[in-house]
């Protein structure tokens, strides 16, 4: 049985993210908190939920991203059925 997602250390986390007042922040406590591969992943994510929302293609997103179909459907799913992340991020870019 995996944890559930929302307990004090991931709130933790959420709050550190609101408190970050700058790109630069972002930057630096991302390079602290994930790896290259998993910031990469998180930017991928999110440029083809980005890209699902201009309605492009699997493959034109596949293209543009290196993401596979797995990662796009993923997100889609995100997208229509989400918890609404990423739509309340897409608004801002």
């Amino acid at each position: 049985m995996t944890e559930p997602l929302r307990n004090e250390q991931v709130l933790n986390l959420c709050r550190a993210f609101v408190n970050l007042n700058d790109t630069e922040s972002v930057y630096a406590f991302l390079e602290d908190v994930a790896s290259p591969g998993e910031i990469r992943a998180m930017a991928q994510r999110l440029e083809a939920a980005r890209l699902l929302s201009e309605s492009k293609t699997y493959s034109e997103i596949m293209k543009a991203t290196g993401a596979g179909t797995a990662t796009i459907s993923r997100v889609k799913r995100c997208l229509d059925s989400g918890s609404g992340g990423y739509r309340s991020v897409l608004s801002g870019l």
